[in-house]
């Protein structure tokens, strides 16, 4: 069974959205949450998970020596799962490192709040950085559970259908093609003629000439990359 496990200053907000929908109606089935108080693995009278920064500057930095007792306590020497730390300088999550966390045996994340981390537990204990997008968070929460769901939903019998994942955005290096569903005519918009021809194999090249033209028009970064692989 798939585990995540979630190191925090903030445990409450778990499961949040992961507590429902498919995710939540998985969760004990196809995979198991559990979160961990960063603080617990904090020493001294004021349990501290932060200092100053060294060189100075604003703000705080977790300690590493804090982290490091989490980490080991939560993923012992011999846990197979790899270990994220949400960041927003972090490698960008890609469906590719999606369908790869998936079919692992789960992930341990690590969730920043202040500043960031100390950097020698991430050189220490092998962190992988992970960024959801080119924006900075309050903490790495949200993050993590955006990561979370992506890769949850892609476990054998989370989707209601073993196909639902495979024709969805970025799966082949393309947006998805437009859905469109009843009634036949909305604000006197129709929907489009081919789709209610019957005809499956023009149904399925008019969808991946709707994917080309969306990621042309809206990912030129994509279309760059599916370029070489359509030729």
């Amino acid at each position: 069974m798939f585990r995540a496990s979630v190191l925090t200053l903030y445990p409450e907000m778990f499961p949040g959205p992961l507590g429902v929908s498919l995710a939540g109606r998985a969760m004990g089935q196809a995979w198991t949450l559990d979160t961990h108080l960063l603080r617990d693995f904090a020493e001294g009278r004021h349990r501290a998970v932060d200092d100053t920064p060294a060189g100075g500057g604003p703000g705080m930095v977790m300690k590493p020596d804090v982290l490091a007792r989490a980490i080991d306590h939560v993923a012992p020497e011999g846990d197979p799962r790899p270990r994220l730390y949400m960041s927003p300088r972090g490698r960008p999550l890609t469906q590719e490192r999606v369908r790869e966390l998936a079919a692992g045996p789960g992930v341990v994340i690590l969730c920043g709040r202040f500043e960031g981390v100390d950097e020698r537990v991430i050189e220490a204990r092998a962190l992988e950085e992970v960024s959801i997008g080119d924006y900075v968070l309050s903490g790495g929460e949200l993050a993590a559970m955006v990561l979370v769901d992506a890769v949850v939903r892609l476990l054998p019998g989370v989707m209601g259908h073993d196909d639902s994942g495979t024709e969805e955005s970025f799966e082949a290096g393309l947006l998805e093609y437009p859905h469109y569903t009843r009634p036949q005519v909305f604000e006197g918009r129709t929907i489009p003629e081919i789709l209610v021809s019957g005809d499956h194999a023009r149904v399925a090249k008019w969808r991946r000439s709707e994917a080309e033209r969306l990621t042309r028009e809206r990912r030129p970064d994509l279309w760059a990359k599916y370029q070489p692989r359509k030729g």
